[in-house]
């Protein structure tokens, strides 16, 4: 099996920002983890797939609450 990598162009297009909001959060150790080989900085499909599913959100008990509380939080 093949380890699948997209640069941070890639990456930067698929989740719709821009690259240099991932070369921000390289520099402040932020963001999924990254491969820097020979001058070039990579993201594996794990690792993205990974840090997608961490940030992702059940907002789920907050929209019951806000229901339930007549639209007031």
């Amino acid at each position: 099996m093949t380890t699948q990598h997209l640069n941070q162009i890639q990456l930067a297009r698929r989740w719709n920002i821009s690259h240099r909001t991932l070369e921000r959060w390289r520099s402040l150790n932020e963001g999924p983890p990254f491969l820097k080989i020979g001058g070039r900085v990579v993201y594996r499909q794990d690792d993205i797939e990974h840090y997608e599913a961490e940030q992702r959100r059940n907002d789920r008990s907050q929209s019951q609450h806000f229901a339930q509380s007549g639209g007031l939080a």
